[in-house]
């Protein structure tokens, strides 16, 4: 305190005893306590004094100003207080509280060896072991803070500070059902927390439990309705679940809160992008480039916009950002210099890898020919099963997996998703010639023919669900069972699905489908078996994009907002000339896509019937009929 607060003190003395009634040390500090207790922490201040100037040794007295100290963030008097104190009577308690003066100080070192001697004085008490736990925490030594934390809840299940503690550590460790486990027991002690509630949604966020993580998120939210991240969290919750009216009346919230909230500014952006009201997504997208201009996320956004709707010229550009840190994507870490289109390639060696999806290495290995063409030897460094195929694309001269630990010497180096940049592409410039792709192996194919039997019927195959990490698999993915409703068309069905869900692997085994994708070992059998069929029915995963490379007729199901490069309003690809879109509309409902697939294909059935009896001989046995 001040002199002049000191002063003031004194003056107040006379009268804070005569109110409280209290004559002896022991009373004035119980008067002073209540006073701590109550916030009136200049009453209890005086009642410190006069206990002090009837016994200076006083220990509880000097312990209170230390924590009068404390409590106005004076840490310095503090630590000189409850020293004293601890001189006078070394309880376990105070140095419990000159630990948390120390933490307070920033002297790490010394508040562990407090909260541990505390620890030792008093081992049946939780909390010195909760306080030992965050000041391990504290110096970034995880482990040992989750076994004091550990140790304060074997001893009372109703720390629930050490439970919070726990679940925040290993939160942040990415152990997340261990972390629910911390958060279930402190919320068992106490429902009421909201701030438990917050980290829990967003422990059952990281576990795929949106509709719990929503469930705990609004309760949170009830509880404190002025915390901007729970409002904004739950938006992304919502969001992801297809409520986009709540999902955008909580990034409303945070932001009434917080104007500048850069993470919500995007949030909401991305909502109404996902809403196809691109027009005011941009404007939010504009909101936070005025507050974070260098932001990579925010870049990153405006240049899948950019891509989706036709602007490819800002977008390629837009894209380059994403080898900052903040969008999960390694920078390449090579001493040669990078390639993009400038300075001549002839006599050199250039390495283009593989940098995004399987799906990107298909769509974007149609420019490798051309910068062959430039007079540049090509390595590619592809995903693995990958290689076989990729290994025969004309002009590439060596091909090896990306995951090599030493790879061939280059000069330059180029990222595959980096080409069409490289080569200033645009919307009228895409080099959609077909097939890029190397053909199959005759080989190959003859085996999946053997196996396929006779071509009697039109041939389709089927994928339905891509990577279920992917962020966006909610949308693009298709439970079977709403395809069943194909299946009494007369065709051949046969999945292309590899590792299918667990609920999928059910509906699968009732249906007439062929299934024989334990026997794809790469994408080289992938290829082989396209090419015996007739149609391939996929949703936007990397076997769209092989087909599309191999000239197949491709069907492909996409969600209300496709990924880029699907553009926007049209059936037909620039990329992939055998493709045929089959758009959700604003009821984001792939049942009505299905049905439309339905009538498509019973058109097709019917035409491949019709071929079929034309080239029929005289003993009514069928031609082999040529693919589509």
């Amino acid at each position: 305190m001040s002199r002049r607060e000191r002063r003031a003190a004194a003056r107040g003395s006379k009268k804070t005893s005569q109110e409280s009634g209290a004559s002896t040390p022991a009373a004035l500090h119980a008067a002073g306590l209540a006073h701590l207790q109550a916030a009136r922490l200049l009453e209890a201040q005086q009642c410190c004094e006069q206990a002090l100037a009837i016994d200076p040794n006083h220990a509880d007295s000097m312990h209170l100003m230390g924590l009068l100290s404390l409590q106005l963030g004076q840490h310095d008097h503090a630590i000189a207080w409850i020293a004293r104190a601890i001189s006078s009577a070394p309880r376990a308690s105070y140095v419990s509280s000159l630990g948390l003066a120390l933490l307070g100080a920033g002297r790490l070192e010394d508040a562990l060896k407090a909260f541990d001697k505390a620890a030792s004085l008093e081992p049946e008490n939780a909390l010195h072991w909760k306080n030992l736990g965050a000041v391990l925490a504290e110096m970034d030594r995880p482990d040992e803070a989750l076994l004091s934390l550990q140790q304060a809840l074997s001893l009372s299940a109703q720390c629930v500070d050490a439970a919070n503690m726990a679940g925040l550590l290993l939160y942040r460790q990415s152990r997340f059902a261990e972390a629910l486990g911390f958060f279930n027991a402190s919320l068992e002690a106490n429902a009421e927390q909201a701030d438990a509630l917050h980290m829990r949604a967003l422990v059952l966020q990281n576990l795929g439990r949106l509709d719990d993580a929503a469930a705990d998120g609004l309760r949170s939210q009830l509880l404190d309705p002025t915390n901007v991240d729970t409002h904004n969290n739950l938006g992304w919750v919502l969001h992801r679940l297809g409520r986009y009216d709540e999902a955008l009346t909580c990034f409303e919230r945070a932001l009434s809160l917080r104007p500048d909230y850069l993470v919500a500014l995007l949030n909401k952006a991305d909502l109404l992008a996902d809403d196809l009201r691109l027009d005011e997504a941009m404007a939010f997208y504009d909101q936070a480039k005025a507050i974070a201009p260098d932001d990579p996320i925010t870049i990153w956004n405006v240049a899948l916009l950019d891509m989706l709707t036709g602007n490819f010229a800002a977008g390629w550009a837009g894209r380059e950002i994403r080898w900052k840190t903040g969008l999960g994507m390694a920078a390449p870490n090579f001493a040669q210099p990078q390639w993009l289109g400038t300075g001549p390639l002839q006599g050199k060696t250039i390495l283009i890898f593989a940098d995004e999806g399987i799906g990107d290495a298909f769509q974007f290995a149609r420019y490798v020919p051309l910068v062959a063409e430039l007079g540049a030897k090509v390595i590619l460094a592809v995903q693995e099963p990958t290689c076989a195929l990729l290994s025969r694309l004309s002009g590439v001269a060596e091909c090896v997996p990306k995951s090599t630990a030493v790879l061939p010497s280059f000069d330059v180096h180029c990222a595959m998703s980096s080409l069409p940049l490289a080569f200033k592409t645009t919307l009228d410039t895409i080099p959609a010639a077909i097939p890029y792709l190397p053909a199959p192996l005759d080989a190959l194919k003859a085996q999946w023919e053997s196996r396929l039997g006779a071509h009697g019927r039109l041939r389709v195959g089927l994928v339905w669900s891509g990577n279920p990490g992917h962020g966006n698999d909610r949308n693009r993915s298709v439970p079977l069972r709403l395809l069943a409703k194909l299946l009494d068309i007369d065709v051949q069905f046969v999945s292309l699905q590899k590792d299918p869900r667990a609920a999928d692997k059910e509906v699968l085994a009732g249906l007439d489908i062929v299934d024989m994708t334990e026997r794809l070992s790469d994408f080289d059998d992938t290829a082989a078996l396209m090419s015996c069929l007739d149609i391939v029915v996929t949703v936007d995963t990397s076997v769209a994009h092989l087909a599309g490379g191999l000239g197949r007729p491709v069907w492909i199901l996409l969600p209300y907002r496709p990924d880029y490069r699907w553009l926007l309003g049209r059936a037909d690809s620039p990329w992939y000339p055998t493709a045929r879109l089959f758009r959700q509309d604003d009821r984001r409902d792939y049942g009505w896509v299905i049905d439309q697939i339905r009538n498509a294909l019973t058109i097709e059935a019917a035409a491949f019937r019709a071929r079929r009896s034309l080239t029929t001989d005289g003993d009514g046995r069928a031609q082999d009929q040529p693919a589509h």
